[in-house]
């Protein structure tokens, strides 16, 4: 039985990916890497006519990363800077140093532009040489920014007043509930707020969040700590 009950929880979670730390340990954020990788996808396009492959994060050096200021949502990571790593496809008739570097200093843009994450390193692979003259490469599409709206029965559980508040802060598209075995976007427990949230374009996801958790830790009989977890991240384009 217990068996059973876990495999739909796993799955989700793998198709999730890392629940990753947003911003550093004071901001009490996280993002699932499935979002952040679907807005790097976007923002870097392709530099240098290199062609983006595999791409994931996960904390650069776990082992030294600090505690959260707050309890983290199941499975997260802890909130030390991340690694990126990456595959592309280079033009061939360009230096692949120079095309490295281009793309590895677009996904440093772009990760604290768009989302606010903390990148340490990035590890980039070749893993192939694009025909000069060919057709440009498609990049591969951004993720889907669609999760559960989780307007219904948000109301069941939690004060419908804290989750009034988190949609009135600006860049907050809607809640959205994403980890397997918390279905409800808004959860409090024990004096502790968890908040899974989709953020709207134009808007960076640590900002939103920051807000977000300033909001809540403002209102009437206010939970004594607040996590933000961004489930979808709209982008422009």
């Amino acid at each position: 039985m217990a068996a059973n009950q876990l495999a739909p929880a796993v799955r989700q979670q793998l198709g999730i990916g890392r629940v990753l730390p947003l911003g550093g340990p004071a901001d009490g954020s996280w993002i699932i890497e499935r979002a952040a990788v679907g807005v790097l996808r976007a923002a870097v396009g392709t530099p240098a006519g290199a062609l983006l492959g595999a791409l994931r994060l996960a904390v650069a050096d776990p082992d030294t990363a600090p505690e959260p200021a707050v309890p983290p949502p199941p499975s997260a990571l802890p909130p030390g800077p991340l690694r990126i790593t990456a595959d592309f496809a280079a033009p061939a008739d360009r230096p692949l140093p120079d095309t490295a570097d281009r793309l590895r200093a677009a996904l440093l843009e772009a990760a604290d532009r768009e989302l606010g994450l903390v990148v340490g390193p990035v590890d980039l692979r070749v893993s192939g040489l694009l025909e000069t003259g060919g057709a440009p490469a498609t990049p591969a599409p951004p993720e889907s920014a669609d999760a559960p709206d989780g307007r219904t029965g948000s109301s069941q559980d939690s004060p419908e007043g804290i989750a009034a508040i988190v949609r009135s802060v600006p860049g907050v598209a809607r809640l959205a509930p994403a980890l397997g075995g918390l279905s409800r976007p808004l959860r409090l427990d024990d004096g502790h707020a968890l908040v899974q949230l989709a953020t709207a374009a134009g808007h960076r996801a640590l900002d939103v969040a920051r807000a977000v958790r300033a909001a809540v830790a403002a209102a009437p009989d206010a939970p004594e700590t607040v996590a933000v977890l961004v489930t979808a991240v709209a982008h422009n384009g």
